[in-house]
C-alpha cells in the first residue's frame, strides 16, 4: 500500500510516519486484503490536532475517517478507530450479502460545479438569472448496486452519493435523510 502522510503547517516526524504506516496497515489488512493507497493529513485548529485519513480500496470504494485530540498521536488513534469501525461494518455487510465483487467498480467522468451562494442586493433588480460558477472540476461517478452505493456513502461519511445503477445504467442518488434513514432517488421510476 502506498502512503502519503503530510501535515498542514506541521512538521511530521519520521517516528509519527512509521507509527501511522504500521497501525493503519494493520487495521486495513485486518478487513481488506487489497488496499491500494492511503492519504493521511495532520493539521491543527486552535488547541486541537486533526487527523484525516482516506484509504482507497482495489474494489474502487473509498473509506474516510477524521479524528480530533489535543495530542497528535491521540488524534491519529481516534481516526484509526473510526476507520476500523467503518471497515468492520463494510466487511460484515459484504459477508451478509454473500457476494464479492469480481470486477472492480467502473467509474465514469462527470462535471462538478460549485455555485456561488445567493447574495442579497440592495436594489430590487436581480443581478443575473444564471448562477455564478465558483469552481469547475471533474469527478467520478461509480457504477454500483444500490446496496453498494449505500455502503460507499456510509464508509466515506458523505451526505449523498451519485452513482450509475448497475442494473439499468441510469443515474441514481442515495442520501442521508434528516430522520436518519437513507433515501434513494431513481428517476427511471418517476413516470
Amino acid at each position: 500500500m502506498r502512503y502519503q502522510i503530510s501535515g498542514k503547517q506541521l512538521d511530521i516526524g519520521e517516528a509519527l510516519q512509521t507509527h501511522v504506516k504500521t497501525e493503519l496497515s494493520e487495521t486495513v489488512d485486518k478487513y481488506m486484503q487489497r488496499p491500494t493507497d492511503a492519504q493521511i493529513t495532520f493539521s491543527k485548529h486552535a488547541h486541537e490536532f486533526i487527523c484525516e485519513a482516506t484509504v482507497h480500496l482495489s474494489t474502487g470504494l473509498t473509506a474516510t475517517a477524521k479524528g480530533h485530540a489535543t495530542e497528535i498521536y491521540s488524534a491519529f488513534e481516534s481516526c484509526r478507530e473510526k476507520m476500523d469501525k467503518q471497515l468492520r461494518r463494510h466487511k460484515r455487510r459484504l459477508k451478509d450479502h454473500h457476494r464479492d465483487r469480481a470486477e472492480p467498480v467502473e467509474f465514469e467522468a462527470a462535471g462538478l460545479y460549485v455555485l456561488a451562494a445567493e447574495q442579497e442586493s440592495e436594489s430590487d433588480e436581480p443581478a443575473s438569472e444564471a448562477p455564478m460558477i465558483v469552481a469547475e472540476m471533474e469527478t467520478q461517478v461509480p457504477t454500483l448496486s444500490v446496496g453498494e452505493a449505500v455502503m460507499q456513502m456510509e464508509i466515506s461519511d458523505a451526505p449523498l452519493l451519485v452513482f450509475r445503477n448497475e442494473k439499468h445504467g441510469g443515474v441514481n442518488v442515495v442520501h442521508r435523510r434528516d430522520d436518519g434513514n437513507v433515501g434513494w432517488i431513481d428517476p427511471r421510476h418517476s413516470k
